[in-house]
């Protein structure tokens, strides 16, 4: 017997749609308050102390939480080919944004603190509001149009096309439902970015990023439901017909149509309903934190909200991946758009390797850096800080 052959090949491809989940969790739950961080920076922070305090929060750790974000994309251009060819050509210039954004993100903490002149920091501020602010708005517009389905074909040869130029593409991506998602993610990490600030800052600051919380909380609960509530009455869903059991990676040998709801998933499968409950259960719970002025724990129920609402996405969509609304045939599914079963089997060993490691580190340095960033910090070690 083949190693990889161990383990069956339709099995390790759901354990690969598991795994790109986690990683995009991950991903949130690290990073996610990194950028809650800087889009309320202009907000919390109103002296340049306090909002060094803000910055030298995430200051020692936001370069670490951005390895789930590598991660992520390369889970996707090794385990899911098609989908990295299809979702980058189609969201080409909305990715461009995002990684402008994230690339500007790293240039302002590094040389934000090197003058003391206040125009030249507040203009890095902004910098870091725009880094936090532009992702978290557009990573949630993408997944919005996953939902309502993209407007691609595949030819004979699975090469993806897209009617229209860049600017039309990038356009045509901003439709109400998936505005509506945009806002739902900007509003759940500046409620994480807040219940961080809420933990690791202290005084005025904090006192402001649990105001401004509370209310994005409120705001991603309230959009959370709306969209589930569009979905249910003005979206329609995607059905793959029968597959065949291990079959080949061509999204042109599946049979799909556009019809019913995406929320009929919860009737085939009610158990997933555990991915709403935990959404709305960890922003009420958050939120009430926030109110009350508990920390730690606030952040944990921030971290489990956002789990719910990334993972019902998922759990709804199941088994599509990226679905078309040109030529329903033409959508990725979990059972036709991976790798092969060799290379699945490789990476999950090498994941099982490596993926404890990074937890492990991850974790030390969390303990290593545990506690308050105060304005004493800053001022006695202003050359060494952020």
């Amino acid at each position: 017997m083949i190693l990889h052959e161990l383990i069956d090949y339709d099995i390790l491809r759901v354990i690969w749609w598991a795994l790109l989940g986690v990683l995009l969790i991950g991903f949130a739950l690290t990073d996610g308050f990194d950028m809650g961080v800087g889009a309320l920076l202009p907000f919390v922070a109103r002296t340049d102390v306090e909002r060094r305090v803000a910055i030298n929060t995430v200051g020692p750790v936001w370069e670490g939480n951005q390895v789930w974000f590598i991660l992520g994309g390369g889970a996707i251009f090794a385990a899911w080919p098609p989908l990295y060819a299809v979702s980058f050509s189609g969201f080409y210039l909305a990715m461009f944004v995002i990684l402008a954004a994230l690339i500007v993100r790293p240039v302002a903490f590094k040389y934000r603190s090197k003058r003391e002149d206040a125009t030249w920091r507040s203009r890095w501020d902004w910098a870091l509001f725009a880094g936090g602010a532009v992702p978290a708005l557009l990573f949630g517009v993408a997944v919005g149009n996953v939902l309502l389905g993209v407007p691609f074909y595949l030819t004979d040869s699975l090469m993806p096309m897209y009617p229209g130029n860049f600017a039309a593409k990038f356009l045509g991506l901003l439709r109400p439902f998936a505005l509506l998602a945009g806002v739902v993610s900007l509003a759940m990490l500046l409620m994480h970015g807040a219940a961080w600030l809420s933990l690791k800052a202290e005084g005025d600051v904090a006192r402001r990023a649990r105001s401004i919380g509370i209310v994005a909380g409120l705001v991603a609960a309230a959009g959370y439901a709306l969209a589930g509530l569009w979905l249910a009455l003005g979206i329609d869903g995607f059905v793959l017909g029968d597959v065949a059991a291990g079959g080949a990676s061509n999204p042109l040998f599946s049979e799909v149509t556009r019809e019913g709801s995406w929320l009929s998933a919860y009737a085939d499968r009610p158990w997933i309903a555990i991915a709403p409950a935990m959404a709305f259960l960890g922003i009420a719970m958050a939120v009430l934190g926030l109110r009350s002025g508990r920390e730690v724990s606030t952040l944990l129920w921030s971290k489990l909200g956002i789990t719910g609402i990334i993972a019902s996405v998922g759990l709804t969509m199941f088994p599509f991946i990226l679905p078309s609304t040109l030529d329903p045939t033409s959508s990725l599914t979990v059972w036709d758009a991976s790798s092969s079963h060799q290379t699945l089997f490789i990476m999950l060993v090498v994941t099982a390797i490596f993926m404890p490691l990074i937890l492990i580190y991850t974790a030390w340095v969390y303990k290593v850096l545990w506690g308050k960033v105060t304005e004493a910090d800053v001022t006695e070690n202003s050359d060494t800080v952020y």
